[in-house]
């Protein structure tokens, strides 16, 4: 897939997310998200955020509160986003849905799969549709495979190899884990529970073992 049709489905992908802010009540705001110790208005926030970057000062800045750790900095940065009033978060998103700017040491793949996952630590806790698209997570699940950190998904997930049904698509060597490429794409990014009933195959039973990661 090359850059251009990335940003297309991350700018379509944005645009669903505020959509589908614009509707929640107060209450669902404020509803645990997929994401550990982040409620769907820190993940809103932290998507608003990447399509408008902090300058490189504030980043700096920001890093050295967090004393060097990613995790905290990610955190601190979405949180304080999200206290914004809801409907700002959701104009924002709207604003900037085309946005191609990328935080620091990010690119636009980056990018993809995280508007992809974010989306879905909303709408699945709420239970409510948001589609995946199949092209986008296939690419976006091939990034986080071959990224390292902070998922390390091809170490994590060692030994298996992962079949997509609805997609083209396959990684790994081992016994086989199949099921929807959204699916997968959630597994590697450490959502294990969401997407374990969703997979099937003689791997699938290895599953529980495997370690979430972060943010």
């Amino acid at each position: 897939m090359d850059p251009e049709q990335s940003w297309r489905i991350i700018e379509q992908q944005r645009l669903a997310i505020a959509d589908l802010l614009d509707g929640l009540s107060a209450q669902q705001w404020e509803c645990p998200s997929l994401c550990a110790g982040w409620r769907v208005r820190d993940v809103a926030g932290h998507v608003s955020l990447v399509g408008l970057p902090p300058t490189p000062a504030d980043l700096l800045w920001q890093g050295l509160r967090a004393r060097g750790n990613f995790h905290r900095l990610n955190t601190a940065m979405s949180v304080r986003r999200a206290a914004r009033p809801t409907g700002q978060i959701v104009a924002e998103l709207r604003e900037h849905a085309g946005s191609r700017k990328v935080p620091a040491v990010s690119n636009h793949r980056n990018v993809l799969f995280d508007v992809l996952v974010h989306g879905q630590d909303i709408a699945i806790p709420l239970g409510l549709p948001l589609l995946m698209p199949t092209d986008g997570a296939g690419e976006a699940a091939t990034r986080v495979w071959t990224m390292g950190w902070p998922f390390w998904a091809k170490r994590r997930l060692r030994g298996l190899r992962f079949v997509a049904t609805d997609l083209d698509w396959s990684v790994g060597s081992g016994p086989d884990v199949t099921g929807p490429i959204s699916a997968v794409l959630l597994l590697f990014t450490g959502r294990t529970a969401t997407a374990a009933p969703f997979l099937s195959g003689p791997g699938a039973a290895l599953l529980a073992s495997t370690q979430p990661s972060q943010q």
